[in-house]
């Protein structure tokens, strides 16, 4: 062996010291080979010094002939902790006696392996048994107590039913490293109940406390230090998934779910506790998932993905100098044989092993490989495993990284047998060259990226785990800058962390995993990819369980051009997507999605598209209605940013559409209200129903916005009285009410696809302590007696927009003869004026600097009271002209037309009007606020304060 290095005396003689100092009296009873051979242990392995610091009798126990030089100790494992564990009674007893008797045994395999000459297979073998038995002792210590505690778990004939404990990893390939954790599963034969316990208990529930028990027994740190890191994220469904499933369960998510990364790791599966018919069973369930019947070439694609997943991890993470994951390393090995293991191995039962070394035998036997390509790849597996080992036995630390310090990489060098850090560093290169170069060539790589015109960054980013930090350079390396790079790498992670939550099959895996680098890619190219993908990610997240949806955007390219347009042009049409995936639909047909239909079709549409739902189903018709809404406005919104479609035209379409919709509610809460009550009897043979809807506000006054809520108004006919005609008859009045507050109910409910509209109710006479319905004539003499100027103020944006004909003359005689009354204007413009300040000192949300589209001087307020002060102010004069409208730019038009304005005054107010709208239209698709730099629009404001002042101020009592 090489002569050891002059620093690896200095810290044998370090330990040494310390060792003497905490075990005198052991120290004084060894012989001197001992001491020799601890010496130069402690000089290789810090975790060694400590263990026989913390139990130095350890130096004295370990005998030569029956530890030190025996190579074949896995078997009395199981035996000798079954026999230390038979008088452990509580839990501390038990994870001090498992933690002990690991730190032993790791001592002596470590001993043997750094100094004794013992192969890295004899280590495999150890490390794994003792793993199995450390498992398996603490399960069957915790078994018997919990069914002394809860009642043992049966079948249906009243058997006991085991836990079966599968060991994934290299625990299931007995090839476990010398510090690494444990992948588990937990799955036991059957449901069934407790039997002898104080209560039942379901069988689950019994597996799931004893699995939370066998991990923590295992887990859990304490002063002796810990058994093992545990891992069960590979259960079925993972962390979402139950601790304990049973073989029903595990077969049919396996079968439905079970992904290719699933099959992957589920070749090295084995079960570690024999429980004869019950063992086998499980393993015949297994076995088709894992090796299909035949060759299995679909399986390529995902291994191609896989291998250019691992690819893309060594390129950005820099793991140059990680044996395991860097290229060539213990992975790539894994890899290549778990590849032809796959594909081949349901038609070759030779391939079906988990041991590494025998998969690479069969594999060459099979001729997949030449004798040749396997030994290299067995030597270098060998080698990287044992440099895995030393790394590990240094400190008992779970690592894979070569070291940096010259102590460790002293100890590394000269335990490999080299006598300089380079002369090793050279030999391991060479090992790892040549198994990535066998990994490159293997199954090939995807044409796909070139197909697509994506380029292979966006594969990576998508396929490797990155943090922020390691994410940044690379979008900077594409053109965005720091702002724009940091926005999309924080959504992105955040959505990478979301994803594994959701419950996706593996089809929808596969569907998410062709999807997002093309995204990503497309995402890239847009000015403000952070905010972009943001939004997307909140419609990926909600469609991410709906494989539908997910291979929709992968199949149609069209359709994922025009998500990704909308979505960077409005937050608002995003934000409808996320809510209402079903809308991706219209996606696929550009000439639908950008050209709404004519105003006057929508009362139409929506009657055929309801016939589809069966007419006493209340709840699908619902929900048919909010499909409806939905579906058109995203059609509005596509157009209206595509331009197809102007600010004037946009609101007619919103406001045509929200007609139809009251008037098919109506309907529907008619019907259904009838059939239990009847109608009323004096209008039994009349096509009149008596009701109506005044519509108020920005529906009133046909200037609806994409989340306007709706202002309503409920009147009746006057005069009717008596009772309805049905089963359960009603007063009318009662009836009325009824009525109304069904429709208020088939608006606020809320389905799947959410409400209707939001509803207010507070313009009706007298406010919320006013009637929910009206008559008519008490409308009139609320509006025409005890009304406040805002109301009537109010009332010019009113229109009836459900009701008979004469419902509808006798509303616009109302409305018009309130609007014409004389009003003395002095009062009236102080009256204005007052509730317009007040508007402004509770509603304007503007800064310093800062121009508030609706309520700041000159803003959308100002102008629309200014045609209201008009209409009521000259209403009298023009009765006609002035009422007739209910929208702003008609009453400047019809002003205009009266001689009360001048054309250039009119044309001035209606730009400044539009300017404003547009404006605020824009920033709401945003959904930003309606705020603009007090710079902006200054012209268009000085002409509303101008008008304001000339027909307001100047018109004020002096």
């Amino acid at each position: 062996m090489v002569e050891m290095p002059t620093l690896l005396h200095a810290q044998a003689d370090k330990h040494w010291s310390g060792f003497e100092e905490r075990a005198a009296d052991v120290v004084a009873q060894l012989s001197d080979a001992r001491r020799d051979q601890l010496r130069t242990l402690f000089a290789c392995s810090d975790f060694a010094a400590d263990s026989l610091c913390r139990q130095p009798e350890l130096a004295l126990e370990l005998d030569d002939e029956r530890d030190l030089h025996n190579a074949d100790r896995a078997g009395r494992y199981q035996p000798e902790l079954a026999q230390l564990l038979a008088e452990v009674n509580d839990e501390p007893g038990l994870q001090r006696t498992l933690r002990r008797f690991r730190r032993r045994e790791l001592l002596l395999i470590a001993w043997r392996e750094m100094l004794l000459g013992a192969e890295v297979e004899e280590s495999f073998a150890h490390i794994s048994a003792l793993a199995d038995a450390l498992i398996l002792a603490a399960y069957r210590w915790w078994y018997q107590r919990q069914c002394a505690e809860l009642g043992t778990p049966t079948d249906a004939d009243g058997e006991a039913v085991p836990m079966l404990i599968l060991g994934m990893g290299k625990l299931g390939g007995r090839e476990l490293n010398f510090s690494s954790d444990i992948d588990l599963i937990f799955t036991f034969p059957h449901n069934g109940v407790t039997q002898g316990g104080r209560r039942e208990l379901a069988n689950q529930q019994f597996f799931i406390r004893l699995g939370q028990k066998l991990v923590n027994a295992l887990h859990q740190t304490t002063v002796d230090g810990q058994v093992y890191r545990v891992d069960m994220r590979l259960r079925p469904f993972g962390e979402s998934g139950p601790l304990a499933v049973s073989f029903a369960a595990m077969e049919d998510y396996y079968q439905h779910h079970g992904r290719t990364w699933e099959r992957y790791a589920m070749v090295k599966a084995r079960i570690l506790n024999d429980e004869g018919e019950y063992t086998a069973e499980l393993r015949a369930m297994l076995k088709p998932f894992v090796f299909r019947r035949y060759i299995d070439f679909g399986v390529i694609d995902s291994l191609r993905q896989m291998k250019a997943m691992i690819a893309a991890e060594v390129r950005r993470k820099g793991l140059h100098d990680n044996i395991k994951l860097g290229a060539g390393g213990i992975r790539e090995v894994e890899f290549i044989a778990q590849v032809f293991q796959l594909i081949r191995g349901g038609r070759e039962p030779a391939l079906q092993v988990r041991h590494l070394p025998d998969a690479l035998a069969a594999i060459q036997a099979s001729g997949a490989l030449t004798a040749v390509e396997a030994d290299q790849l067995h030597q270098s597996y060998r080698l990287l495993r044992r440099v895995e080992n030393f790394l590990q036995a240094f400190d008992d630390q779970q690592t894979q990284t070569l070291p940096q310090d010259e102590l460790n990489r002293s100890r590394l060098a000269w335990l490999m047998g080299h006598d300089s850090w380079d002369g090793f560093y050279q030999a391991l290169r060479q090992a790892m060259d040549g198994v990535h170069q066998q990994f490159g060539g293997l199954i090939g790589d995807s044409t796909e990226v070139e197909d697509e015109g994506v380029d292979q960054i966006w594969f990576d980013v998508w396929q490797t785990e990155l943090d922020e930090s390691e994410l940044l350079p690379m979008l900077q390396e594409q053109g965005m800058d720091q702002d724009k790079a940091m926005r999309l790498a924080r959504a992105l992670n955040t959505f990478k962390e979301e994803c594994p939550r959701r419950a996706m099959g593996p089809q929808g895996r596969q569907a998410l995993e062709k999807l997002m680098p093309v995204l990503l890619d497309k995402v890239s190219q847009s000015d403000t990819p952070g905010i972009l993908f943001a939004r997307l990610q909140k419609l990926l997240l909600q469609i991410v369980t709906r494989t539908a949806y997910l291979q929709l955007l992968v199949e149609n390219a069209g359709a994922l051009t025009q998500l990704i347009r909308l979505c960077e042009a409005s937050s608002l049409v995003a934000e409808q997507l996320a809510r209402y995936p079903i809308l991706l639909d219209e996606l696929l047909v550009p000439e639908l999605l950008y050209n709404p239909m004519p105003l006057e079709a929508y009362k139409g549409e929506l009657r055929q598209f309801l016939l589809r739902v069966p007419e006493e189903d209340v709840e699908q018709q619902m929900e048919a209605l909010r499909q409806f809404k939905q579906i058109h406005l995203l059609r509005i919104a596509a157009a209206d940013i595509a331009g197809a479609l102007p600010l004037m035209k946009v609101s007619d379409h919103l406001t045509w559409l929200a007609e139809a919709i009251v008037e098919e509610v109506v309907n529907q809460a008619w019907i259904q209200i009838s059939e239990r009550h009847g109608v009323p009897e004096v209008l039994a043979d009349s096509p009149s129903r008596g009701f109506g809807v005044v519509a108020y506000g920005k529906l009133g006054g046909i200037e609806l916005a994409y989340s306007s809520d709706l202002d309503l108004v409920f009147v009746q006919q006057a005069g009717l009285k008596g009772q309805t005609n049905g089963n359960k008859p009603l007063d009318v009045r009662q009836f009325y009410l009824r009525l109304a507050q069904r429709i208020i109910h088939l608006f606020s409910t809320r389905t799947p696809s959410g409400v209707l509209y939001e509803l207010d109710m507070r313009l009706r006479p007298s406010g919320n302590a006013g009637l929910l319905v009206s008559p008519l004539d008490a409308y009139q003499h609320y509006l025409q007696n005890e009304a406040w100027i805002w109301e009537h103020q109010a009332l010019v944006r009113s229109r009836l927009i459900v009701g008979d004909a004469a419902l509808h003359r006798e509303f616009e005689r109302i409305r018009r003869e309130t609007l014409s009354a004389t009003r003395d204007r002095a009062t009236l413009a102080e009256e204005v004026i007052k509730m317009r300040e007040k508007m402004r000192t509770h509603l304007s949300k503007a800064g310093p600097g800062e121009f508030h589209l609706k309520q700041s001087a000159g803003g959308l307020v100002d102008i629309e009271f200014l045609t209201q002060y008009l209409v009521l102010a000259h209403g009298h004069e023009h009765p006609q002209a002035l009422t007739r409208w209910s929208d702003n730019i008609r009453i400047l038009e019809s002003a205009v037309e009266v001689g009360l304005l001048e054309e250039d005054e009119a044309r001035r107010l209606k730009t400044a009007y539009c300017a404003i709208r547009d404006r605020g239209h824009r920033l709401s698709l945003s959904d930003k606020p309606g705020l603009l730099p007090d710079t902006e629009l200054t012209q268009e404001r000085e002409w509303v304060v101008a008008s304001w002042n000339k027909w307001l101020q100047g018109s004020r009592t002096p």
